[in-house]
């Protein structure tokens, strides 16, 4: 039977669409009879785009233009007035929410996207009673309160950490809607071999391939950090994805370095560009992350001031699992680097051990909960006794 199966996402930061996007992918290979949907959860809300025709930019546009310029230490406070406008505006959200419920009638909810679930799940629950209504958590952990686990909701959660799992716990909700997977959603072209040989890719880029290679990236925009990290880093085989920054791929394409570098901007073979690296740094978001990892190589990253409040726990997650160097800064990324390279091998082997496969394993626990809710929505109810 044809099933209707929202993934709800927003544009903001680009992990959340990513994440949708992936398990989209996996999903109409492994339930055809499916059929997905990606839903942008602004254009539900604002679908005339009134916050941008008075601000002049979309609220998506205008996080993304923070994290391009690094004006992250403001998104700690400018989270809790989000929240406040959130609480204050629930009402509001929640009658767009129903309307669009019942005009599209999914079979199914899963989102990707924080803050907004108890609008999301309160909407669904009064206007398609029985829908199941499932988080997946795009962060390695909760940034409580209300950011991904809201407490009296019956709904499911999956978790990709064993932290994220613990919070959801203790937050009441029961292990039967509590699903562990291995890690974060990461798009299937993370998982295939390269077409050709790496060796081979490293000679025709102008590398050493018995030397060791890193990976600078920064996200979409790059960073200006990149300058910084190029210069102190000029006696190391280095890749940096500069994104849609092509000033900045120009200036560092101009520096003089000892070793050889390749620079490119925004670019769809990250997989292939992560094949040819042996290490990775870049900011701490669970993605990139991920996807560093998934390719095995350990990572160097930053935790500060500011880094964004659900990111600090990543530094956390990487030292305990010691899958790489967690930094205050970037002042001395070159010792970071060769005390890494020294001990490249006993990185490498606790970064292989981390077998992320949670976008293959996602698919079954969502067919799981399908075919419980059908089960429970069949089930007679109890008769009522009767006494003479």
């Amino acid at each position: 039977m044809n099933k209707n199966i929202d993934l709800i996402y927003f544009n903001a930061g680009g992990g959340h669409r990513a994440s949708a996007r992936a398990l989209e992918a996996v999903l109409k290979n492994s339930h055809p009879h499916w059929n997905v949907r990606l839903v942008n959860l602004f254009e539900v809300l604002d679908s005339r785009q009134v916050y941008k025709r008075v601000t002049g930019v979309a609220p998506e546009e205008f996080y993304n233009r923070q994290l391009a310029k690094g004006w992250t230490m403001a998104m700690t406070p400018e989270l809790r007035i989000l929240q406040a406008f959130i609480r204050l505006t629930h009402q509001v959200m929640v009658k767009r929410l129903q309307e669009h419920w019942i005009e599209t009638e999914p079979d199914m909810v899963v989102s990707l996207v924080p803050n907004f679930n108890r609008a999301m799940y309160e909407s669904l629950v009064s206007s398609l009673p029985g829908v199941p209504y499932v988080t997946i958590l795009t962060d390695l952990a909760d940034n409580a309160p209300h950011f991904w686990i809201e407490k009296n909701q019956q709904q499911h959660f999956i978790c990709g950490t064993d932290k994220a799992v613990e919070q959801a716990r203790a937050a009441g909700h029961p292990d039967s809607h509590i699903h562990a997977s291995s890690g974060m959603l990461l798009h299937p072209d993370f998982y295939k071999k390269p077409d050709i040989d790496r060796r081979e890719q490293l000679i025709a880029a102008g590398f050493d391939p018995n030397k060791p290679v890193g990976l600078v990236m920064f996200g979409g925009h790059g960073s200006k950090t990149m300058i910084k990290i190029a210069k102190q880093l000029s006696d190391v085989q280095m890749i940096y994805i500069c994104g849609h920054n092509a000033a900045l791929a120009k200036k560092i394409g101009k520096m003089q370095t000892r070793a050889h570098k390749l620079v490119e901007g925004f670019t769809t073979q990250m997989p292939i560009f992560m094949e040819m690296a042996d290490f990775f740094i870049g900011k701490p978001g669970p993605g990139s992350i991920s996807e560093a990892i998934r390719k095995d190589m350990p990572v160097i990253i930053v935790c500060n001031k500011w880094t964004m409040i659900q990111e600090r726990y990543n530094g956390e997650w990487v030292t305990d699992n010691g899958l790489g160097i967690v930094l205050p800064s970037f002042a001395k990324i070159n010792k970071a680097v060769h005390h890494l390279l020294e001990n490249l091998e006993s990185y490498r082997e606790r970064v292989k051990a981390q077998n992320n496969q949670a976008v293959f394993e996602v698919p079954d626990i969502l067919a799981r909960i399908l075919a419980q809710n059908e089960i429970a929505e069949q089930a007679p109810l109890p008769s009522a006794s009767t006494t003479n």
